[in-house]
Parts: structure tokens; C-alpha cells; sequence
């Protein structure tokens, strides 16, 4: 797919670029001005069957030789107009983030249909690479219901990878999925004491039954769902979604597996991982509820490296045992760890031993400091995908829990491994110290790593060819069963849409 293959030459180029750098300290060189026939303009966002919630796109500055600047070349450097010919008023919020390393992140909600977009990238009035950009549509908005009949052309558009390791490692262990045989023995296994939801996606529609008393996790998941099916024409397929934290598979397949879908693996389960339903909504509500998502991040990474403060940071509150010795090596060894506790639930008895709590601190401030420790909580800490993409160099705790994406990333090439038990901790803290050029290189891959596959494009993708690949296992066809409610796709009565495909 062409926006993914320039974002393979982009990196390489950047990556050319601070290979050549000394690493030392030299006097502040006025940054390049960009050309606007050499700048680059690519992205998602450019195309119009890519419907995500918020579409985006890249800019990438590059001076009259084509060489990419690697400095902000300001704020406010690139202009971007969106417009519907023919309409006075374009309902489309649009934003312009600079990423501080001479690239741009644009992204825009739109909430209405369009029959056509034009997109006009500026740079002191004049165009940019081969803008404006023509959007030939229909161009639908995230409301709207109009599935892709073809799941191949929606894939395509997509640019979804062939296969997903993940996928394929959690579906080996079901040679085959019996829809008949699960929507009797799981609820009996589990549903008295876990939180599940047993959906079934028949003819494109969404149906539903809760089992258990804690519930309410399933607005992430329903809202997910009725997203992906405005988009694509989802497999006639019937899951179980665990909405508790732990995964529940434990048996070995000798002993009978049961496919459960959850937000979280561990190595010593057996359930199938879904991106969790932290990201899935930041991914959805992007530019709408939430503050804290993929593309606002790369536009809050903090000062420069070399500004950065050195000490080794985290807060959170008290949810694991480890997070207790990591409060405590920070009291010890203050000059090289700065952690401390927001919030006391789990321990609350020992709050006088590792109080007094602090106040919260904004998301975006954490990359003030250099070094970013991600420690488990009651299971993997779902704030890795941000803290990968905040630019500062990721410490990760050895982990038997792992998220949907972990398989893929490498240990001291994205992140700074460290034991389980914290028993290295420091010492990998004063490696990255002495190693400041290493430390760095780690924190831009981790960066490059969440930029290309955590953004939101990739999570409609994961869920679609998991869905799709589970579909194709099942020997007994999916059922609306007995107390399942359809649920409903929003009304979308102030804009409606029009969808030029024919209905399956």
C-alpha cells in the first residue's frame, strides 16, 4: 500500500540522518526552511474509502534538496483546508500536531457525508507536495452505516497486513470453534463467576447476552463492534468476550480448551488477545471524549532529548506488589527513580509505609523525564502503546501478561528490558545514563514502533482478521440464541448519509 511503503522510505531516511549525528553538544543551527514541491504528504487520511473516526495523514519537511529537516520548523508552518465543493459549510473539525522532528501529524473528524473532500496542504500559500488532494467520494463520515459488501476491497483499503502473528499463535490452538457446543459449556464454566459477553454477528448485526454481575466493560466492546459493521460486512461469527482483567483460559488442550476472547494474554493461558478496551477507545473518541490517545501523544512528547530530565519516572496507583518496591527503590535511590502513588486501593493498609500520595500528574508532562518504567498492574499496564510513542526511552518489566501487540516489539531495540523481581532496575537505569546515544536510538524505534502499528487504522484491522479468521473455524453456523438482544447502531437524525452501496 503506497502511504505504508513512504512511511518505510520516511524512516529510512530519518534514520540515515541521526545515524550521522557525533552525539555531542554543538551550537544551535538555524533549521531549514521546508520547499513545498520537496516536502512529503502522505497518509490514510488522503484516501476516501479509509473511513476511521478521526482520518489522518503525515507531513513530512524537506528542504530544497530533499532532504528531510529533523527540527520544528513551527507550530503553525502548514496550513490545511478541508472543503466539500459545492457546500457552504464543512462539518470537519480539522487539527495540524507537530511532532517536533520536522514531521506533522494532521488529523480530521468529519461529521457528515461529503460526495467529494478537497484537501489543500499550504506552506506560506502555496501548495504542498501535490495538493490539494481529491478525496473523489462518496467521503462517509464515522456515523455512518455503510458496510463494504467485499471484505477483500476492504482489506485492501485498509492496507491490512496478510497475517497477524499474534492471531495465528492464539487460533492454533483451535483446530476448530463449535458455536453449538460453546454457547452451552462456557456460561456454564465461567459465567457464574466472570464478567462475559456472549455476542453473535449474524447478516452484519450485532447481538447480545451478559453473563455475570460485573457488565458494564461491554460499552467498549458494543461500541467497537457497531463501528467496524458501519464499515465492512463482518463474518456470520458467534464469541464469548471475557470483560474482566485476568484471562481465564487455563487448561491445556488435552483437557478441553474453550475460546475466550480478552484484552489481556498470559503465558500461562490459553486466550485468544484483542487490542484492549483502553486503546480501542481512545481510538474511537479521538478528537471527541478523550484527551489521551495515539496521535495527540506525538504532538506532547515533551522538551528535546538532550533536555530531558534523567531521572526515571512513573506514577500510578498500587495494583501489584512491584509497584510497592518500585515506591520503595525510589525513596532509596532518589537521584536515579521517581515513582510515587496517585491512588491507594489494593494495599490500602500499607499506605502509611509508601504514602503520602501525590497529585496526579498530566499524561504529556511524563516526557519531561529521559527514562519512562512501565510496570505491570493487576496485569499488563495498558499505558505502553503512549508511553512507546512519547519519544522518552521505555524501561519494561519482564512480564508473563502481554497486550495484543507485544509479540512484535523487541527487547533493546524499542524498549530496556528489566527482571521481573526489579533486582536490575537501577542498573539498567544507570546503563541508559552512560549510554545516552543507545538509550536514544531504543526510544525512537519504540516511537517509530507505535506510530506505525497502534494507530487506529491497525486496531479496525486486528479486530476485522481476527474476527474473520475465528469465523472460518467454526463447523456449526453462528446462532442468535435464546435472551439475546440486537443492539442498535446510533441515530444519526442531525446528518444523515446516504450510502451508495447496495445493502447485503
Amino acid at each position: 500500500i503506497i502511504w505504508r511503503i513512504e512511511i518505510g522510505v520516511l524512516l529510512l531516511r530519518i534514520t540515515v540522518i541521526c545515524l550521522s549525528g557525533s552525539g555531542q553538544t554543538q551550537a544551535a543551527v538555524p533549521s531549514p526552511s521546508p520547499s513545498p514541491a520537496r516536502t512529503l504528504v502522505w497518509g490514510p487520511g488522503l484516501k476516501a474509502n479509509v473511513v476511521l473516526p478521526a482520518r489522518y495523514f503525515f507531513i513530512q519537511a524537506a528542504d530544497s534538496a530533499g532532504t528531510n529537516i529533523t527540527s520544528s520548523p513551527g507550530e503553525t508552518a502548514f496550513e490545511v483546508k478541508i472543503t466539500a465543493p459545492g457546500e457552504h459549510f464543512t462539518r470537519i473539525w480539522v487539527q495540524v500536531l507537530d511532532r517536533r522532528d520536522g514531521s506533522y501529524l494532521v488529523r480530521y473528524r468529519m461529521y457528515a457525508s461529503y460526495s467529494s473532500l478537497h484537501i489543500d496542504v499550504l506552506l506560506n500559500g502555496a501548495h504542498v507536495g501535490r495538493s490539494p488532494y481529491v478525496l473523489n467520494g462518496p467521503v462517509y463520515h464515522e456515523a455512518c452505516i455503510c458496510p463494504q459488501a467485499s471484505a477483500d476491497m476492504w482489506l485492501k483499503h485498509m492496507g491490512c497486513p496478510a497475517s497477524v502473528p499474534q492471531i495465528q499463535e492464539d487460533l492454533s490452538y483451535f483446530p476448530t470453534v463449535d458455536p453449538d457446543h460453546n454457547a452451552q459449556e462456557i456460561p456454564r464454566r465461567f459465567g457464574q463467576r466472570q464478567s462475559l459477553c456472549h455476542y453473535t454477528i449474524k447478516d452484519n448485526q450485532i447481538y447480545i447476552k451478559t453473563h455475570g454481575e460485573h457488565v458494564g466493560f461491554r460499552i467498549f466492546m458494543d461500541a467497537f463492534l457497531l463501528s467496524l459493521t458501519r464499515k465492512v460486512n463482518v463474518p456470520d461469527v458467534e464469541f464469548f468476550v471475557n470483560l474482566g482483567d485476568w484471562p481465564l483460559e487455563k487448561r491445556t488442550p488435552s483437557e478441553g480448551l474453550h475460546p475466550i476472547f480478552s484484552w489481556c494474554g498470559s503465558n500461562d493461558t490459553r486466550d485468544i488477545v484483542l487490542p484492549t478496551y483502553d486503546l480501542t477507545e481512545s481510538v474511537l473518541e479521538t478528537m471527541s471524549r478523550v484527551s489521551l490517545d495515539m496521535m495527540s501523544v506525538q504532538a506532547n512528547t515533551g522538551p528535546p532529548w538532550g533536555e530531558k530530565n534523567t531521572t526515571a519516572f512513573w506514577r500510578g496507583r498500587d495494583s501489584r506488589k512491584e509497584r510497592l518496591d518500585l515506591v520503595k527503590l525510589s525513596r532509596a535511590h532518589p537521584d536515579l527513580v521517581d515513582a510515587a502513588f496517585t491512588n491507594f486501593f489494593f494495599f490500602k493498609h500499607d499506605e502509611s509505609l509508601y504514602g503520602p500520595l501525590v497529585k496526579h500528574v498530566s499524561f504529556f508532562d511524563f516526557f519531561k523525564f529521559k527514562y519512562q518504567i512501565n510496570v505491570d498492574g493487576t496485569v499488563a499496564a495498558y499505558r505502553l502503546p503512549y508511553l512507546l510513542a512519547g519519544g522518552s526511552v521505555v524501561l519494561k518489566q519482564d512480564s508473563g501478561y502481554y497486550e495484543h501487540f507485544y509479540r512484535e516489539l523487541r527487547p533493546w531495540e524499542h524498549y530496556i528490558p528489566f527482571r521481573r523481581d526489579l533486582g536490575d532496575l537501577l542498573d539498567k537505569i544507570r546503563w541508559a545514563r552512560e549510554h545516552d546515544e543507545e538509550s536514544r536510538k531504543i526510544a525512537t524505534a519504540g516511537q517509530q514502533f507505535a506510530r506505525t502499528h497502534l494507530m487506529g487504522d491497525d486496531i479496525f484491522c486486528y479486530y476485522f482478521k481476527l474476527l474473520q479468521a475465528y469465523a472460518a473455524l467454526q463447523i456449526s453456523k453462528p446462532k442468535v440464541r435464546e435472551g439475546m438482544e440486537r443492539l442498535q447502531q446510533p441515530n444519526e437524525e442531525l446528518f444523515p448519509c446516504s450510502c451508495h452501496r447496495q445493502r447485503v
